[in-house]
């Protein structure tokens, strides 16, 4: 197996099991769980879910499926976001089918790996990435994101429930 490959099947064991892990944690939680944050100023479930799915959007979504960047980071951190405890599972299920389809496409084309799907789109408004970047680049910069994130979730579910019960297979 070549390098490309490797990196590609790697990253996507990574994503399937963020998605597992999330997924079970977000199916046990309440609408209002969801909504809560430690702090005024701390993210909400809902806000990181709502990140999580934007995050896809403007960085897999243009690309995979050549559609506009309609973005709102801003609402994604909005205090006080609502979102019903369906909402959230879906918008999470969601994010990591399309994460998880982009790199099957991948796996099929590790060629595009190197490529640089942004070079002639509009300037990206976000930080980790920008014209230049490759998938590649992309890809590891959506790793660290969401797990990240899903940390974060799985985290302030534990806060709220104490103990989560995990299925494994």
């Amino acid at each position: 197996m070549d390098i490309a490959s490797e990196a590609i099947q790697s990253m996507l064991v990574k994503f399937k099991s963020e998605r597992k892990w999330t997924l079970q944690a977000l199916a046990q939680l309440s609408e209002e769980d969801i909504i809560w944050s430690a702090t005024p100023e701390s993210n909400s479930i809902a806000n990181l879910v709502s990140h999580i799915r934007g995050c896809v959007h403007s960085r897999i979504e243009t690309i995979y499926y050549d559609i506009p960047d309609t973005r709102d980071r801003d609402k994604e951190f909005e205090p006080g976001l609502r979102l019903s405890h369906e909402e959230a599972y879906h918008m999470a299920a969601e994010a990591f089918d399309i994460i998880i389809q982009y790199l099957e496409h991948l796996q099929a084309h590790p060629e595009l790996l190197l490529s640089r799907p942004f070079i002639n789109r509009p300037p990206l408004t976000y930080s980790q990435v920008d014209n230049e970047t490759t998938v590649l680049n992309l890809m590891i910069a959506m790793v660290r994101e969401v797990h990240y994130h899903t940390g974060q979730i799985i985290y302030a579910a534990k806060i709220r429930k104490g103990q989560l019960e995990w299925q494994y297979d």
